[in-house]
């Protein structure tokens, strides 16, 4: 009788965590998720204030495959949005955030699903051919991004100086006013921004063999093996290169993280992966 409710305390000890994230993540309700407003082509208002871009439609069709009614969308600066994710405000963070080793020692990344760079955005017929021709240039970038941690860690090298904003579309801004010579951000980011505000182009991208991946809390692991299914599904049934090719202008190319379906759960090569073999069930 004792190793009968001994065995029953031990099963209903280890299906706590289970039960916890259950709880965290309702299946009866919106999916909740954060993104930095403003921050196009992923996260923006059109006029009207409906919220649009490729990190909402993302976001929306991962809610469809988990059967979720629909995405909320949390507004949050990207240097404060890891802290919102720690303290539940949103359940995960599909916005475009690399996957850095020093992130994954904090938080579980899905598979990626985006490769990245930086692009130097410029007012037409600015030049930068490489690296050392930032010398004496003030460069603008969103505070908190992976953009502004690599100006930060090269700056000595390179001898730039580096203004700040909360919002990209300010930095990009600063530049088109003659404050700066040029925005730093994602490369993706750059390269729309470039045909979208008149008088700008992108005169330099840094390869940084980067790619996004969406963000978790730590001990999120079934939620997160549940999201990246969905993820899986939308690579292979095409809709996430739809959506790629709605933002971006062109389809992905192919073999890139945005059409590869990866082995086991989470960025190979970084803390945090499973390599446990699992297949998406899609419908």
């Amino acid at each position: 009788m004792r190793t009968a409710v001994q065995g029953l305390a031990l099963a209903a000890l280890l299906a706590t965590p289970v039960l916890a994230q259950d709880a965290d993540h309702p299946q009866s309700e919106k999916l909740k998720i954060a993104c930095d407003l403003g921050f196009a082509p992923f996260c923006f208002k059109k006029p009207s204030g409906e919220i649009t871009g490729f990190t909402y439609d993302f976001a929306e069709a991962i809610a469809k495959k988990l059967g979720r009614p629909g995405i909320e969308v949390t507004d949050s600066n990207f240097s404060a949005i890891f802290a919102g994710l720690f303290s539940k405000r949103y359940e995960m963070i599909p916005a475009p955030t690399n996957i850095t080793a020093e992130r994954a020692a904090q938080m579980l990344f899905s598979e990626p699903y985006m490769p990245t760079g930086m692009g130097f955005l410029v007012k037409k017929g600015g030049k930068i051919a490489n690296l050392e021709d930032l010398k004496g240039k003030e460069l603008t970038v969103n505070n908190g991004s992976i953009s502004d941690k690599w100006l930060t860690d090269n700056q000595a090298k390179y001898g730039y100086s580096i203004q700040r904003y909360n919002k990209n579309a300010d930095a990009v801004q600063a530049v088109m006013i003659g404050r700066a010579f040029a925005n730093v951000a994602d490369a993706p980011v750059s390269r729309y921004v470039s045909t979208q505000v008149p008088n700008t182009e992108v005169a330099f991208v840094l390869d940084s063999g980067r790619n996004f991946g969406i963000a978790f809390r730590k001990e999120d692991t079934d939620f997160r093996a549940k999201v990246e299914g969905a993820v899986e599904c939308l690579k292979t049934d095409g809709t996430l290169a739809k959506i790629y090719e709605k933002w971006f202008g062109v389809p992905p190319e192919e073999g890139s993280s945005t059409a590869k379906v990866y082995p086991g759960t989470g960025a190979p090569e970084f803390e945090g992966y499973d390599a446990t073999e699992r297949k998406a069930s899609c419908q």
